[in-house]
């Protein structure tokens, strides 16, 4: 159970900290998941989730890049204990043989999660330039959102051809 954060007293340093662990939370999430759906053909679910890793990455590294202009290396006052799932996907959402439409459905589900945490934290938020930063990711994941959805729009609904044969009578 994550320890809670005081919003109120968040310092920028503290606010990117809590951002950084936050992308590297949901990429370590993802790179777990891709293994558990495993990799079956080019564009399938493992796929997803390995854009998903990248996606985050880069992200992460953006932040630390800022993080380190703003505060150089000074130590972390924040941890993981204080987040949870804040952008991860959830364990018991993926599952073998699931789709790519269906590993997009987790990664939106994520990233509105996302947006929520950080709309919910802006009105607590006392110091201007962590409001700003919040502001600024909130936008970022409801662009994420965007962009999942655009690319759902090409995929068929349902699940992979193999699981749904799996499904008919006297497959095996």
């Amino acid at each position: 159970m994550p320890r809670t954060i005081d919003f109120a007293t968040l310092s920028l340093q503290d606010a990117l900290d809590l951002a950084i662990l936050i992308e590297e939370e949901a990429e370590e999430r993802y790179e777990e998941l891709s293994h558990l759906v495993g990799g079956r053909y080019a564009g399938d679910a493992a796929d997803v989730f390995r854009t998903m890793v990248v996606n985050e990455s880069k992200h992460g590294r953006q932040l630390a890049e800022r993080r380190a202009k703003l505060f150089g290396d000074a130590p972390r006052k924040v941890d993981r204990d204080m987040i949870w799932e804040v952008e991860a996907p959830d364990y018991g959402k993926p599952r073998a043989f699931m789709s790519a439409r269906q590993a997009l459905e987790v990664a939106l589900s994520s990233e509105k999660k996302a947006h929520e945490f950080f709309d919910l934290a802006i009105p607590g938020l006392r110091n201007p330039d962590v409001r700003a930063l919040f502001e600024e990711l909130r936008e970022e994941e409801a662009s994420h959102q965007r962009m999942i959805e655009q690319h759902m729009k090409d995929m068929p609904d349902g699940p992979d051809v193999e699981e749904h044969e799996a499904d008919e009578p006297g497959a095996h």
